[in-house]
Formats: C-alpha cells, structure tokens, sequence
C-alpha cells in the first residue's frame, strides 16, 4: 500500500460500509434527512441524520474533543479541520502551540498564520526557540504572516544546508506561502543544491516543493516540474505523483485537468492506487468540479483507515446527496480516530459551502 507523507497543509465496518455503497439520503440545506443502508447479515436500518446546522455544530464539538485526543495524529488534525471555524479554532490553538508532540505545535502555528489570529503573536514567538525545526518554520510563517518583525534567515538556511531533506521541503513550502517574491533566487539555488543522504523520492518531494513554491511566487515556469511528476516509472515514485496532484489543486492549474482526469480511471492497463485516485478527486474539487464523490464510495470500505479517511475528506469536498450520510455514519462507527476526525472536518467543509450557497 502506498504510504503518503506530506507537509500538513492539512465504526463502519467493512462490511457495513460496502453496504453503505448502495444506499440513498436525501440532503436538504436545512431540513432532515433519512439514510437507508443494509447491514452485513441484510438486514436495512434506517439513521436519522439531523439537519445541516445540527450536525455541523455536532462536527464541530467533536473536532474541539478529538483535539485533545491521545493520538497526536488525530489532535493535529482536529486543528487543521477547524481551522474555516476561526472563532471556534483560536483558542484550540493556543492551547495546541503548548502541546507536548512537535506535529501538533507545528500545525497549530500554521493554522494560527493561515487564520490571522495575531493575538496568539506572543506565544507563537516563543516556539522560535523550539527543537523541532518543523516547529520554527511554521512559527517564523505564522509570525511573518502577522506582519511581525522577524528574521528568516534560519529559514534560508533550513532550505539550503538542514540534513534532514523534508525540513528542507518545509522550509521551500513555508517561503511559497509567505508569498514574498524576493525569495525566488534562493528557491532555484536550492533546487540545484544537492541535499547528502536524502533518497531518491526525497530528492523528488524537496524539488516538488521547490517548484511549487515558485509557481505561488509568479514563476509559472515551474508548473513543468510539477506536471512531469503526475507520470511515475516506477512504483517508488507514487509518492511524488500523489504530491503533485495535490499541488495541482493547490495551485489552480486547470491546464493539466485533463492529465487528472487520465490518472483516475479505473479502467486504464496500471490503475493509480487509492491515495492517488482520491487525490484526483479532492483536486479537481479544489478547482470547482466537485462531482468525484463516486471514487470517493469506492473506499468506504477499504481496510486501510488512511484510505477511508482520504475518502471521508473527499466526501466533504465534492457534492452528492449521499454525502452528508455517509460522513454522518462514519463520524458516529468508524473505529478510527483518524477516520472520524477527517469525516467531522468533511461536514465542516460541506456544510460550509451549504451555507455560503444560500446566502
């Protein structure tokens, strides 16, 4: 199974999930809903799922309590899912950039960047100082992003000499999301510097993040970078396609849907693995085609919790009156805390639009 590692940017059981893929809900912005589906002796059960704001305000409670979950994972990710509930996500952040796990600490910081919450500047400074230097990229972005006196410089230095070569790739993503163009000549001095003791595919995710960096920065040149990455050779290179997938929605390039599009079919010679195929799904979401929920019913019912949790963010991205549903059933049964924090952040995601829908 393919492993996917990436920068944070951010029970159903199998046999009642494959059950689930056949069911049918009816999803109304304000009203209720019925979702039907078959259990694994065949027998149908009827779940009531409460109206959109309801459940959205149940999403959001649960978010706030799986951020203090045991699994670091599950906290970090409770953060980022919060994180369109500004009001609601300040003070998990400020408790979270005190959290004893350097992932946690680091995504806190970030979402406290992406979010503006500059009152939080005084604690986010503090963790300039910390051992994680994951923890001190995202503490100098957050800190930048507020419009504070701080100086980069260990980010430079983190991109061209750090051994570990993913503190590189951050240090390359945190300079692209800061969006200063000034730093466009140390990006393509980095992307020609060699990096000791990095892999193959870790030389490959560092160029990647070189290059998307740059196309944020107005180097659209480097969108080929990230392009040729979408065709792997070989199997060890998934991860990097997976990647540029992701950056692709990222990015908006809506040049290279069609090469999506191609990447997601199932009915090719060498179909793309899970993560790669919902990837595609998410991105083009990303771009307004939000009609990939199908691919995303095709996992509900892997055995692999990544994959249904990849499945449940899809979910939360695309539209289909099931939606909503199976997020619903999937935040209540499934028996991983990953799964149910990435299907409470996906009725967050979809109920927002919902509402912005009928404004």
């Amino acid at each position: 199974m393919l492993q996917i590692t990436i920068s944070s940017r951010f029970t159903l059981g199998a046999a009642v999930l494959i059950g689930l893929a056949g069911c049918g809900a009816e999803i109304r912005p304000d009203g209720p809903k019925r979702v039907v589906y078959t259990d694994s002796d065949g027998a149908q059960r009827v779940v009531e799922v409460p109206a959109s704001g309801e459940l959205r305000e149940a999403a959001i409670d649960r978010l706030i309590e799986m951020s203090t979950d045991l699994n670091p994972q599950v906290r970090a990710n409770a953060i980022e899912a919060l994180s369109p509930v500004t009001e609601r996500v300040e003070p998990i952040v400020a408790l979270s950039i005190n959290d004893p796990n350097p992932g946690v600490r680091a995504v806190a910081a970030m979402v406290a960047g992406k979010r503006g919450l500059a009152s939080l500047a005084p604690s986010v400074r503090g963790l300039l100082s910390d051992s994680s230097p994951f923890v001190r990229a995202s503490a100098l972005y957050a800190l930048a992003s507020f419009g504070e006196e701080v100086d980069l410089t260990e980010l430079s230095r983190m991109l061209l000499e750090h051994e570990n070569s993913r503190v590189r790739s951050q240090a390359a993503f945190v300079l692209g999301e800061l969006g200063d163009r000034s730093a466009i000549p140390l990006l393509q001095q980095a992307a020609v510097t060699p990096v000791p003791n990095a892999s193959t595919i870790e030389r490959r995710i560092f160029r990647l993040q070189i290059a998307e960096a740059l196309y944020k920065l107005g180097f659209s040149e480097s969108i080929d970078t990230i392009r040729a990455a979408l065709y792997p050779s070989r199997a060890d290179e998934l991860e990097a396609t997976a990647l540029a997938v992701q950056i692709i929605g990222e990015v908006q390039d809506e040049t290279s849907i069609d090469q999506l599009i191609f990447l997601s079919d199932p009915e090719v010679d060498q179909p793309m693995p899970a993560e790669v195929r919902l990837g595609v799904a998410q991105s083009l979401a990303e771009m307004g085609y939000r009609e990939g929920s199908f691919v995303a019913m095709e996992y509900l019912g892997s055995d692999v919790d990544a994959v249904r949790a990849q499945a449940a963010s899809v979910l939360g991205k695309t539209e289909g009156a099931q939606n909503l549903g199976h997020l619903e059933l999937l935040l209540a049964n499934d028996p991983s805390g990953l799964v149910q924090v990435a299907a409470a952040g996906g009725i967050v995601d979809y109920t927002q639009r919902q509402f912005a829908q009928s404004r």
